[in-house]
């Protein structure tokens, strides 16, 4: 039965009662900017219409309470010129920068000629190594997740909450990676991020209450190809999607009134799991 409510312009799924004082467009609570009478969108907002408050109230706001940006994939486009830079950086030097920026728990590389690994201090390798690529198709691949999934979930969140849930997911499938793979087993490459980012992608659609089986299928199909194809690093995969997942849950379903606190206090208690678990896997090993 229709219920005879508008749908939001930026939002369509979403229902509401509420229209944007100066242009009258419909908007959902996510949308609407207070002003000194009723709410405006964020478009009058940006054009510079007013709302009676100080500039930064001004501001319209992501799902999570980020900074809505005119560029919707700025921290994803420095990710993926992060990942090139360091690829062009392999196929020049070789090998042994492979062997210095890769992820190894404790091992003896026959190639430096030394211990290395995270539990001989090289910590700089659980985040490096999800920067690190040695081959073209899995570089291509990764960076065309990185752009379509990483495209959705930007401007949902913002920039620096989204560039948080990239740092987390990755290391969080690192830490994944450290903790249960072999001492010796390399492994590299930014599917830990991508898959952090497919678990928010799954989040945001759950938030936006749209239809999960779609949802369901592309998360249970990147699995499936996780743990039937040779030569990759489900710990990697899995890590990086429970990493990303609890950060975007966090993100979107803060309360308003105490939204940053809990947001950025989530991420800290996160990262400190994930140092604890570095810590005494370490212990373990040495």
């Amino acid at each position: 039965m229709e219920s005879g409510l508008s749908h939001c312009y930026r939002h369509p799924e979403a229902e509401t009662g509420i229209r944007c004082t100066r242009c009258e467009k419909p908007i959902c609570p996510e949308c609407m900017v207070s002003a000194s009478v009723g709410f405006q969108c964020p478009d009058c907002v940006r054009n510079g219409s007013g709302t009676g408050h100080a500039p930064g109230a001004n501001q319209p706001r992501t799902i999570a309470g980020g900074r809505v940006a005119a560029d919707g994939r700025f921290v994803t486009k420095i990710l993926i010129g992060i990942n090139l830079a360091v690829f062009i950086a392999v196929l020049v030097a070789g090998d042994r920068l492979v062997d210095e920026l890769w992820m190894i728990g404790y091992a003896y590389d026959p190639a430096l000629g030394e211990l290395v690994g995270v539990a001989d201090g090289e910590w700089y390798r659980l985040l490096t190594s999800t920067v690190l690529h040695q081959e073209i198709p899995h570089f291509l691949f990764n960076m065309l997740g990185l752009w379509i999934i990483g495209g959705s979930v930007e401007p949902e969140l913002g920039r620096t909450r989204y560039a948080l849930l990239c740092l987390l997911s990755g290391l969080s499938g690192s830490v994944l990676i450290y903790l249960v793979s072999a001492a010796n087993q390399p492994s590299l490459g930014a599917s830990g991020i991508v898959f952090g980012l497919i678990g928010a992608y799954a989040v945001l659609a759950k938030r936006r209450r749209h239809d999960m089986r779609p949802v369901a299928l592309f998360v249970g199909l990147s699995l499936l190809l996780t743990f039937t194809r040779e030569n990759i690093s489900w710990e990697g995969h899995v890590g990086g999607l429970i990493g990303g997942a609890l950060v975007a849950l966090v993100m979107v379903y803060a309360p308003r009134e105490r939204r940053r606190l809990v947001q950025y206090g989530a991420c800290g208690l996160l990262l400190a799991v994930d140092l604890g678990i570095v810590l005494a896997r370490s212990a373990a090993l040495v």
